[in-house]
């Protein structure tokens, strides 16, 4: 057991040290910001050496084919087609794409779980109306219990106008991971479009897009695959590409002269820097490399443990069953504190006591008029930065009743 202990011990060093984090920050947040470890930085450096080398020669040649390999290396770990895949900034960009290309009729719905991020929840809100369409949000149990309790909920609230229904793989404000194959079968079986919302899933869990088979598939590479910011991706079931248009319009195609394809409305959107794309490949390498299967079970122990410590600690309550079945490396917990003065927008009092006092950085949510604590771990974090976080958790506690 010792010699275990040992290995564990010098792998999470291995692994801090190929983040470039400040030693002084407890950064328990990679769920909003996961930041790229070294080398995935080292690989954008060498290609922002090769572009400014001759941007001509880059922009015009190279980069189609340079795009088009890193595709295939994304749709290869995603298990997708690599021909339905294109490259955007980000889950928020791909969403308002799938959002501004479905032509919605007056009385239709779409529907939205209160576990959705809340700009994809505005993104949506502000497409509808337009078109005389609504949005609909579906509350699901609470707490969750059984995946057919939550999915037997959810289409309860499904009508006959329900034309889309737009899903998180794994919720932002909770950390669920919801039974997404399930949900899109049930989906396509009524005639509903599928819209995945996913940027908390790569790496984070597997994900099979053909197996899931669901009309859209958006995600943010910049959180669990630890790629550069500015990275995701729009997965595009195959009778929807043609014709779908991004939100920016430039030449539309490519400026060497390739046969047109729908990849270049979104591979061309003027001059851009491509790298953080090109350095796609090395961030799959890095994970690979590290072990996926290491970094998805000890991420879920460090976050296992907030869990039950915060619970024994301060009273905090679970959101659903302590099974990986429901999460993975993300997990929020209900904090016994009543509702307080901050507004929207605003720090809680609880965040700002733990970075100015204690340089710890994890947020705080209301949701469903409660306070969570969402704690998520990657490779560099250690469980002597979990019992920090509780302790400090627990002396803010303690100040508030004394």
């Amino acid at each position: 057991m010792s010699n275990d202990i040992h290995r564990l011990s010098e792998s999470t060093a291995d692994s801090q040290a190929a983040w470039p984090l400040d030693p002084q920050v407890t950064y328990l947040n990679h769920g909003s910001f996961g930041p790229a470890p070294i080398p995935v930085l080292a690989a954008r450096e060498h290609w922002l050496r090769e572009h400014s080398a001759n941007p001509m020669d880059f922009f015009l040649r190279r980069m189609p084919d340079l795009l088009e390999d890193s595709v295939k290396s994304l749709a290869h770990f995603l298990k997708g087609t690599p021909d339905n895949l294109v490259f955007v900034p980000n889950a928020t960009a791909g969403m308002n794409i799938i959002a501004t290309n479905i032509s919605l009729q007056p009385g239709d719905e779409v529907l939205l779980t209160d576990h959705e991020y809340g700009a994809v929840i505005r993104i949506w809100g502000q497409v509808c109306p337009p078109q005389g369409a609504r949005t609909v949000i579906a509350r699901l149990p609470f707490p969750v219990t059984t995946q057919a309790e939550l999915i037997e909920t959810l289409f309860s609230q499904v009508t006959p106008w329900t034309r889309v229904l737009v899903v998180s793989h794994v919720t932002s404000p909770t950390g669920m991971i919801l039974p997404i194959q399930d949900i899109c079968a049930r989906a396509r079986s009524l005639g509903i479009l599928t819209c995945v919302d996913g940027p908390h899933a790569p790496a984070q869990i597997p994900v099979d897009l053909q197996s899931l088979d669901c009309d859209f598939y958006t995600a943010s590479c910049h959180k669990w695959m630890s790629a550069p910011f500015g990275t995701g991706f729009l997965y595009v079931r195959s009778r929807f590409k043609q014709g779908l248009k991004p939100s920016l319009t430039s030449w539309g195609r490519s400026l060497r002269g390739d046969a047109p394809n729908w990849k270049d409305e979104f591979h061309w959107p003027g001059t851009f820097d491509p790298t953080g794309f090109l350095a796609l490949p090395t961030a799959i390498q890095f994970l690979k490399e590290q072990g996926l299967d290491r970094f998805r079970s000890e991420s879920h122990a460090l976050v296992r443990s907030s869990r039950r410590q915060l619970i024994d600690a301060v009273g905090a309550s679970p959101l659903f069953p302590d099974d990986a079945t429901w999460y993975g490396s993300m997990s929020a917990v209900e904090l016994p504190i009543p509702e307080d003065s901050t507004r929207p927008g605003e720090m809680h009092p609880l965040q700002r006591f733990l970075w100015e006092q204690h340089r710890i950085e994890v947020p705080l949510v209301r949701w469903r008029e409660r306070t969570l604590m969402r704690v998520s771990a990657h490779l560099y974090n250690t469980q002597e930065q979990i019992d920090r976080l509780v302790a400090a958790v627990a002396d803010w506690m303690s100040g508030r009743r004394s």
